[in-house]
């Protein structure tokens, strides 16, 4: 067992994320969560006195392509075969039980 963390810890945000967790399941969930907070405080203890922070492991460079008017599908065509239509529009069924 964890001395950073312990099996009624676990269990409380179990039951806080709503998970049914088995007896079992928590002690194997203390021991790997233990040994990842572990792994951190390893991390921690480094000397990165020296390393630049960065945002990113290499450099991003945005990839664009000329913005150049194409012809596109005929809407009516478009329309015709979609499952349900109105006004010129898709119709889609409402979200959670809106009108």
């Amino acid at each position: 067992m964890s001395a950073r963390i312990s099996a009624t810890d676990v269990a409380k945000v179990a039951r806080l994320a709503r998970l049914d967790v088995t007896p079992a399941e928590i002690e194997v969930m203390t021991s790997q969560l233990g040994g990842m907070l572990e792994h951190f405080a390893d991390v921690d203890a480094l000397d990165l006195s020296a390393v630049i922070p960065m945002t990113q492991p290499y450099a991003l460079v945005n990839v664009l392509r000329a913005d150049v008017v194409r012809p596109c599908l005929d809407r009516e065509e478009v329309l015709a075969a979609a499952p349900s239509a109105q006004d010129g529009c898709f119709q889609v069924p409402p979200i959670g039980g809106e009108s």
